[in-house]
């Protein structure tokens, strides 16, 4: 089971990305897009179902900093980015209508549920995920963001600009696999 977390700044620039794998089990292990289509057009469309299931992230392994996961093509890298960029704008109305740094589900591409947080200063955390674990999240959150303060406070560091601190990345990580 993976999760992508992206942090972005007021103008919607990544500045910061992460994917993690954790090692609990994954409670589906079918792919909702083939199973929704006839068998007809589901051979004629094998290699976006694939990527967009999920299904070459499960067979194909690569070496990721900082630690080892499983990593697809380039294809399961672009999807997941697509549907953060396209979750942008479903989580401003939600940023409009509630008042909370937390917003728990606010959007859901088959089998990836997007979460956010929202920092005062208009930074954006998205975070993509197979399971629901409210808690978990908001902890993960709270402690990407008090991460995310101490990076900020750094004199040596600039606003808004990417996040290549090693430091950084390494509590992010033990972070999610505490939380995740």
């Amino acid at each position: 089971m993976s999760h992508h977390l992206f942090l972005l700044s007021p103008s919607d620039t990544p500045i910061y990305s992460l994917t993690h794998y954790s090692s609990k089990p994954a409670q589906t292990t079918s792919y909702p897009l083939s199973s929704n289509l006839p068998t007809w057009s589901t051979s004629a469309f094998a290699g976006t179902l694939t990527a967009l299931s999920g299904a070459s992230s499960a067979t194909q392994s690569h070496h990721v900093q900082g630690g080892s996961g499983r990593m697809g093509g380039g294809q399961d890298r672009h999807v997941v980015q697509m549907i953060a960029n396209a979750s942008l704008d479903m989580i401003e109305d939600v940023m409009r209508k509630e008042n909370a740094m937390y917003l728990k589900s606010v959007d859901k591409f088959n089998e990836w549920t997007v979460s956010a947080f929202i920092t005062p200063g208009n930074m954006k955390f998205i975070l993509l995920h197979e399971t629901k674990n409210d808690d978990g999240i908001r902890s993960f959150f709270h402690d990407v963001w008090e991460l995310y303060l101490k990076t900020m406070l750094n004199p040596f560091h600039t606003a808004h600009t990417p996040i290549r601190s090693a430091v950084f990345d390494t509590r992010v990580r033990a972070s999610a696999k505490k939380y995740l």
